[in-house]
C-alpha cells in the first residue's frame, strides 16, 4: 500500500514539473564589407565669387546711370556717364601742343639734314652741327612728352563712361545724377557681385582636418575634386555641383576650427551672398568596411561589446572597437569579421554560451534586425545555426 502511494505521489511530481524555457529569440545581421564614404553636415554662410566697388577715376558730375538696378551686367558694360566737356576741352589743347612739339621736330629735322654736308665739307662749324642735332633731340622728346600727355587726356575721357570691371549682378545705385564724384570717395557709385559661382565657407572642429586631408589627397590622385552637397536649413539639397576647394583652408586663430571653403555652381541664383546654409563634406572612405547597427553594440562602462552567434548558435560577447557612426551604424576596427553573425534584438535575454532561436521574418521588419533561418541545426526543435541576413545599408551619399 505504501509502495502504491509513493508510485502516485511520483507521477504527480513530475506531471508538476514545468517544461524547458524555450531557446531565447533574437534577430541578427551578418556583416559583410561594403564600400562607405562617412559624411558629415556642417553649417555654412554664402559668399559671392567676386565683389566689384564701382569707382570713378575721374572728378565730375553724374549725368546718367545707364543700367537698370538688379540687373546682370557684363564685363565692359557703360554704367554711369558723367560729364566729359572738360575732359574733352583738355584732350583738344593736348592735341594741338602735341601738332605744335612735331612741328617743331620737323624744322629741327630740316636744319640738320641742312648742315650735315656743310659739316662734312667743313664749310661750317662741328659745334654749329652739334647744336642743331641737340636742338632735334629736344624737339624730339617734346614731341614725345606732347604724345603722352595727349594719351592721357583722351584716358580722361574715355574714363567720363564708368564700365563694369566684371560680369554679375549689380546692385542699387549709392550715387544719383548730379553728384559730383571722385576717385577718393569713400562711397562707390555701385557694387557687382559675381553669383553664377559661389562660396560656401564652412568651419570644422580641428580634429577634423586629418580626415579632410586625406580626403584631399585622395582627391589629388583620383578624380582632382571632392563633391559636396548644399542644403537649406530644412535639410533639403539644393540641385546645384558642389567641391571643396584644395585652397581657402585654414585654421582661425580665434575658435582654432578650420575654415573651408565649398565652390558650388550657381546657375539660377539660387544662391545669394550672405544667406546661411548647410554643406554636407565626405570626411572619409573605405572600401571594404564592416558596420554593426547602432543598436547591436552593449556597453559596459567603458568598454564596448557585441553579442557574436558562433557555427552552432550559441552565443559569445565579443570585445570591439568602434570608428564613425553613419546611419545608425558603427564603422568596426577591431572585433569582428566578415560573414559574423552579430545580435541586433533580443540582447536582454541572453547570457554567455546560450543557444538561440532566430526571430522570424514579419512583415516590415527592419533589413537590418530580421533575418530567416536557412535551415535547422542538430540540436532542440527551432534552434537554427545558420541564417540568411540582409546586408546593412551603407553610408555612401
Amino acid at each position: 500500500m505504501a509502495a502504491l502511494l509513493g508510485a502516485c505521489g511520483m507521477e504527480s511530481a513530475a506531471e508538476e514539473a514545468p517544461p524547458p524555457a524555450p531557446p531565447p529569440l533574437v534577430g541578427i545581421a551578418t556583416i559583410q564589407p561594403e564600400a562607405v564614404t562617412i559624411t558629415e553636415t556642417f553649417p555654412g554662410r554664402v559668399a559671392a565669387l567676386r565683389v566689384a566697388e564701382i569707382r570713378p577715376q575721374v572728378a565730375g558730375i553724374v549725368q546718367r546711370r545707364l543700367f537698370q538696378e538688379g540687373a546682370e551686367v557684363r564685363a565692359g558694360q557703360p554704367l554711369f556717364a558723367i560729364n566729359a566737356a572738360p575732359f574733352k576741352a583738355e584732350a583738344a589743347v593736348a592735341a594741338a601742343a602735341l601738332k605744335r612739339a612735331e612741328a617743331s621736330l620737323a624744322r629741327s629735322q630740316q636744319q640738320v639734314d641742312r648742315l650735315a654736308p656743310l659739316a662734312k665739307a667743313e664749310a661750317v662749324s662741328r659745334q654749329a652741327y652739334d647744336d642743331a642735332l641737340t636742338e632735334r633731340d629736344l624737339a624730339a622728346a617734346d614731341v614725345a612728352q606732347a604724345r603722352a600727355t595727349h594719351e592721357r587726356r583722351k584716358l580722361d575721357v574715355a574714363f567720363s563712361t564708368v564700365d563694369a570691371p566684371i560680369a554679375g549682378r549689380i546692385d542699387q545705385a549709392l550715387q544719383t545724377e548730379g553728384a559730383l564724384v571722385s576717385a577718393g570717395d569713400a562711397t562707390p557709385l555701385a557694387r557687382i557681385v559675381q553669383i553664377d559661382q559661389v562660396y560656401v565657407d564652412v568651419r570644422q572642429p580641428a580634429s577634423a582636418l586629418d580626415g579632410i586631408r586625406r580626403q584631399l589627397d585622395a582627391a589629388r590622385r583620383g578624380s582632382g575634386s571632392i563633391p559636396a552637397v548644399v542644403m537649406r536649413s530644412s535639410g533639403e539639397a539644393y540641385d546645384l555641383k558642389a567641391r571643396v576647394l584644395f585652397s581657402g583652408m585654414s585654421v582661425d586663430a580665434g575658435t582654432g576650427d578650420v575654415l573651408l571653403r565649398v565652390l558650388v555652381e550657381n546657375p539660377r541664383r539660387d544662391l545669394l551672398p550672405g544667406m546661411f546654409v548647410r554643406a554636407r563634406i565626405p570626411m572619409a572612405s573605405y572600401d571594404g568596411a564592416l558596420r554593426v547597427p547602432q543598436q547591436a553594440v552593449v556597453r559596459t562602462g567603458d568598454a564596448t561589446k557585441v553579442w557574436v552567434l558562433s557555427r552552432n548558435g550559441h552565443a559569445h560577447l565579443a570585445d570591439v572597437s568602434l570608428g564613425e557612426l553613419s546611419d545608425r551604424q558603427y564603422r568596426v576596427v577591431q572585433g569582428v569579421r566578415a560573414g559574423d553573425r552579430v545580435v541586433v534584438s533580443g540582447m536582454d535575454r541572453l547570457a554567455e554560451g546560450v543557444r538561440v532561436q532566430l526571430a522570424p521574418v514579419t512583415a516590415g521588419a527592419s533589413a537590418a534586425t530580421a533575418t530567416t533561418s536557412a535551415g535547422p541545426a542538430a540540436g532542440p526543435a527551432g534552434v537554427v545555426s545558420t541564417s540568411a541576413s540582409t546586408g546593412a545599408s551603407t553610408g555612401a551619399q
